[in-house]
């Protein structure tokens, strides 16, 4: 996946605001696509096939490291969609799994759990579909586990599957999300920025012409762009809802066994 920084589109909006840092030019980009990836959900990706670890319930996206999710649109396993659950109601139905539920730093919660990126490798994944026990967690966690059925998303780099994942049998889980940039990115996947270059522009210039005692500010044009902004939004979201986005939805090989 090949990024294209959010600098490259300066020279377009630097036009309409002459004088205006590089930098700031820079932010406001930023902020607009983060924006426009959030009201239009037209950033969409598939995480590789990978298989849970029976007892563990709380994961980490495999996405791209300079993205948030925004929506998790559905999960499934083994073929069977996921029933997506709010942070209350996952409490509610799991009580069992609110006090395992560690809260802590993911470096730390997940120090003896294999790195996210070895979910979706050949190796990773013969060994855990050949041999559960490759992976073992203590009994008094798997007596409670069972076949999951349920997920909720935690942050936006983090989900907890539930109830906790038992040893029967492999779990594979496919899973699609809608994507935005992090508020420390510097750009953003190519395809996806050629195709909302555009919208990201105009929700730049917006709030770049109302910055208050600056040279270049101008409501009116403003107020233009501000349109602008609002009916591109609105086309490109019901575009995606339509399926009819000419990016490309990014989906990654199969492991070995798929």
């Amino acid at each position: 996946m090949t990024d294209r920084t959010f600098a490259s589109l300066v020279p377009r909006v630097q036009a309409s605001v002459p004088g205006c840092p590089h930098a700031t030019i820079v932010q406001y980009i930023r902020d607009s696509a983060i924006r426009t990836c959030e009201r239009t959900l037209y950033w969409r990706y598939q995480v590789p096939l990978f298989n849970l670890l029976p007892g563990v319930s709380e994961y980490g996206y495999n996405k791209p490291s300079n993205t948030d999710v925004h929506v998790l649109f559905e999960a499934v396993v083994n073929d069977r969609p996921l029933e997506r659950l709010t942070m209350e109601k996952a409490i509610e139905l799991y009580p069992k799994w609110a006090d395992l539920y560690s809260g802590e730093d993911p470096a730390v919660a997940w120090s003896l759990t294999p790195p996210i990126s070895t979910f979706s490798t050949p190796e990773f994944n013969e060994v855990l579909f050949n041999d559960q026990s490759a992976y073992t967690v203590p009994d008094a966690i798997i007596a409670d586990a069972s076949t999951p059925q349920s997920i909720t998303q935690i942050t936006p780099d983090k989900y907890i599957i539930l109830p906790l994942p038992n040893a029967d049998k492999p779990y594979r889980c496919r899973m699609f999300l809608a994507l935005k940039p992090k508020r420390s990115a510097s750009g953003m996947d190519e395809v996806m920025f050629d195709e909302l270059e555009e919208v990201i522009m105009h929700g730049a210039l917006q709030h770049l012409l109302v910055l208050p005692g600056q040279a270049w500010s101008d409501r009116e044009l403003a107020a233009y762009h501000a349109k602008q902004y609002v009916y591109q939004t609105s086309e490109r979201r019901a575009r995606a809802n339509l399926g009819n986005m000419r990016g490309t939805m990014r989906a990654r090989m199969q492991p070995f066994g798929a």
